[in-house]
């Protein structure tokens, strides 16, 4: 049985009706006779929605144990075993409760759908892997459940479910999407006007870049070459003058004008050094056209209007930029020049514009190389002029100037001949020499119209002008070819300075490197290949393009680069002398590899050198701050035990009290230690259950003086998902320190607020505070801020509060205090209308 069809439901942002959307479709199927079940589908208490599951069959959810809690998730045995034509999955970025099949639902959905069973599903914009931080950047709340971008890119059919933000707020106002003690406060923060704009924009962006991949499969699938106008591409064609930045911003402007609209810059660097560039010029063009939001690209072609137009049309674009030719106006006499001819051969589809700039017609500062990779055209030429060219001349001296003289005759037959190696190469040369010899000797040499000659100067005289037309196409051969050398290396060399560049400006993305290469030489695909040894499998380390091989020999060009790695291009087969730039490409893949796995090694030692010298302040911490209350508690227990010294009830008691002082010291630092290893280690892995902050907060102050601190925990406010221990901790961990740096007299302020989503726990002190630049480096374990004495701690208390506090998904950060000191803000996310979710469990993980 085949591979099941996966259909997604894309929301631009909570509440735009991705849910009722995939039941209406789900009705649609139904009453045209499709077998379909509900798995799993959340409507939130929301009338309109749970109205929209009457009719469908629904799978009973299975129930899960965890921790002395019930569950409920999806049933996938249960679908498998009823084997649906389709069945619908919500929420597919949803992480399953520890026990469940699969850790997160979309692995999930993968399983149905290799089972053959159609899926329709929905997932939020936000939830997509690879735009968390933008999310965050733009909202302030960071998603903690996401799904891989390629399982949704990998869907048959994507559907953006889209609304204005106005909408959406509105219909938030009317409570269709919450209930209406948290509409005000979502309003005014997650679902402010500005947040939407940004968040529909970027499901927006997204889902027409994944339309646009569609498009390129199918136009390669076709072979289809022509332009489809579907999106404005404009391509700049770039000579490296520097006439190119106006291009560039001319061309960035015609892009603002449509919605989506896309630059590419082209370098076309011609083997045959038709073309001249400053490198210099070249890299600032770059840095403009990237800062503009546009993209480089560097390719070579012998014929530049015709590769600029193969490249044009290859990324479907629908405009072409060029600038008015920097060509004297003469030199057009010889060739129309690469506007003109991109302009008549562009066809329909591809708009051209010619812009004028102040380099126009001032020529091209240094004269172009001529190159001895010659065209049919060329050598056609060539033979003409070998030829011909000494056939009519011999006519032409024979009937209008007989007695010019042998010695003129052979200077003019010697002209054609030089003419013929210019043009057609060495081959025509030596041909018109030979041809032009027998002229010579048959029609200007006596005895006349007979192949020979009576008089041996003449002999000697047709012998000397063969070897010196050989000489001379000899040369002039050897000269083409040596200037195609030197263009060939010149464009190697601009290839080259490129890579070089890449690696000053640090890019380390080896798929960026390699499609540059398949552009640079016009391939169908790039495989980076390797292997740990001769007799194991090729592995695929990076590839770009279609059609790409799992083994060097399947493909059109390969480059070994050392034992255990390989280079593999299909397309086409390249010349011996494109095998040198192609090995600088190679070489600098294999460094850009090494460097990205460096960089992995490198954090793996920072995290080891971070572990480190949190050890070594361990050690400086057991060795001094845990020494202080056990000298205080050896000293009062030797005095209690004392026989020469009779002490008062007072001072019995006083004792005991520094012991008890002492052991609760004690057991507060082993306790941050012990808590610090665990956040180093991964070990903490919390509970996450529905919480009330007033049951949480009032027990995480029992380690401070009841008149110390001021308790306003609203009654109303909504549950938190936390772990009500974690929570504890790191409470208290904040409220001691408020109080050990507050003044006499002013007590610590703790109160809690609803916002939104969230709720935040505010601990405001009236201390001396911390300055701007020390605010992060309070958090980190073993630091202490300003005077406190060395007793007062091994500085590990906000370190363990914000790393319980991040692992319940909360933030924690430090502001001032409106009239001095420091207030620390907990957040913390409201419980949900759906059960608890906890991460996956490690096997040895304890809370």
């Amino acid at each position: 049985m085949g591979r099941g069809k996966l259909r997604i439901y894309l929301g631009a942002a909570p509440g735009v009706g991705k849910t009722y959307a995939m039941l209406s479709e789900a009705h649609r199927r139904v009453e045209r006779g499709t077998d379909c079940v509900v798995g799993f589908v959340e409507h939130h208490n929301r009338p309109r929605t749970e109205v929209m599951l009457h009719g469908l069959d629904l799978i009973e959810r299975r129930e899960l144990e965890y921790r002395g809690s019930t569950f409920t998730e999806m049933d996938v045995d249960a679908i498998l075993a009823r084997r649906p034509a389709v069945a619908l999955v919500d929420e597919l970025a949803h992480t399953n409760v520890p026990g469940s099949r699969n850790a997160k639902r979309w692995q999930d959905v993968e399983e149905l759908l290799q089972a053959g069973i159609d899926v329709v599903s929905t997932v939020n914009i936000q939830h997509l892997e690879s735009l968390g931080d933008v999310v965050e950047t733009i909202t302030g709340v960071r998603q903690r459940e996401t799904v891989p971008d390629e399982v949704a890119r990998r869907a048959d059919q994507i559907e953006l479910v889209d609304m204005s933000p106005q909408a959406l707020r509105r219909r938030m106002a009317h409570g269709n999407v919450y209930k209406p003690d948290k509409v005000d406060a979502a309003l005014s923060n997650y679902f402010r006007p500005g947040n939407l704009t940004a968040l529909r924009e970027l499901a927006l962006l997204w889902v027409a870049d994944r339309v646009d991949e569609y498009l390129q499969e199918y136009r390669g699938e076709h072979n289809i070459r022509s332009t489809w106008q579907a999106r404005e591409r404009i391509v700049v064609g770039l000579t490296g003058g520097p006439e190119g930045r106006t291009l560039i911003r001319r061309a960035a402007r015609l892009a603002e004008k449509g919605a989506g609209g896309e630059v590419l810059a082209v370098y076309i660097a011609a083997s045959d050094g038709l073309t001249f560039a400053s490198p210099k010029e070249l890299a600032v063009q770059r840095t403009l056209v990237e800062d503009l939001g546009g993209t480089f690209h560097h390719v070579i072609g012998d014929n530049i209007p015709d590769a600029l137009l193969e490249f044009a049309r290859g990324c479907n674009a629908t405009q072409i930029v060029l600038g008015v030719s920097r060509r004297r106006s003469w030199q057009s006499v010889f060739s129309p020049g690469v506007s003109a001819t991109v302009a008549r051969e562009s066809g329909p589809d591809l708009d051209v514009h010619i812009v004028t700039h102040d380099e126009a017609a001032k020529g091209r500062g240094l004269p172009a190389a001529r190159g001895a990779r010659l065209g049919r055209s060329r050598i056609i030429w060539g033979w003409v002029a070998g030829i011909a060219g000494p056939a009519l001349l011999s006519v032409l001296l024979s009937l209008l100037v007989p007695g010019l003289g042998l010695a003129n005759d052979m200077l003019l037959f010697l002209t054609f001949t030089v003419a013929a190696a210019l043009l057609g190469g060495l081959l025509p040369a030596l041909a018109s020499a030979a041809f032009g010899s027998l002229l010579l000797n048959y029609y200007f040499t006596p005895p006349l119209h007979e192949f020979t000659v009576s008089d041996p100067k003449n002999i000697v005289a047709i012998a000397i002008f063969v070897g010196v037309a050989v000489s001379v196409a000899s040369v002039v051969d050897l000269a083409a070819r040596r200037t195609h050398q030197a263009a060939r290396l010149r464009a190697e060399s601009e290839i080259l300075s490129f890579l070089a560049g890449s690696v000053l400006r640090g890019e380390d993305s080896l798929d960026a490197l390699l499609e540059r290469l398949r552009e640079t030489f016009a391939m169908q695909s790039v495989v980076l290949l390797e292997r740990t040894s001769e007799v194991d499998p090729w592995t695929t380390a990076a590839s770009v393009g279609n059609g790409t091989v799992g083994r060097p020999e399947d493909a059109d060009v390969d480059l070994p680069i050392g034992d255990t790695m390989a280079l593999a291009l299909t397309g086409r087969v390249l010349p011996a002398e494109d095998r040198r730039v192609l090995g600088a490409f190679a070489a600098q893949a294999a460094v850009v590899l090494d460097r990205q796995r460096l960089v992995d090694e490198a954090e793996k030692s920072r995290e080891l050198a971070e572990a480190n010298r949190i050890r070594t302040a361990l050690l400086a911490a057991v060795s001094h701050d845990l020494r202080t209350p056990l000298a205080g508690i050896k000293a009062s227990v030797t005095s209690l035990r004392s026989d020469d010294i009779e002490w008062s009830e007072e001072d019995r008691a006083e004792l005991l009290e520094g012991i008890e002082d002492g052991a609760d010291r004690l057991a507060a630092l082993i306790g941050n230690l012990l808590d610090m290893s665990r956040l180093n280690t991964g070990t903490v892995v919390p509970l996450i259950r529905e919480t009330d902050l007033d049951e949480v907060v009032p027990m995480a102050l029992g380690g401070v003086p009841e008149d110390s601190v001021d308790l306003d925990i609203p009654e109303t406010l909504p549950m938190v998902a936390v772990d009500r221990g974690l929570l504890e901790r790191a409470v208290a961990n904040i409220v001691e320190n408020a109080v050990k740096y507050s003044p006499a007299g002013q007590p610590v302020n703790v109160s809690a607020s609803a916002l939104a989503s969230r709720v935040e726990l505010r601990v405001v002190d009236r201390g001396p505070g911390v300055p701007d630049e020390a605010k992060d480096r309070i958090f980190e374990p073993f630091q202490r801020h300003g005077d406190a004495p060395r007793g007062a701690g091994v500085g590990l208390g906000l370190a363990v509060a914000r790393g319980f506090t991040e692992a319940i998904g909360g933030t924690l950060s430090a502001e001032d205090t409106p009239g001095g000191g420091l207030t620390m803000v907990i957040t913390l996310p409201i419980a949900g209308d759906g059960p608890p979710v906890s991460p996956e469990l490690p096997t040895s993980a304890v809370t």
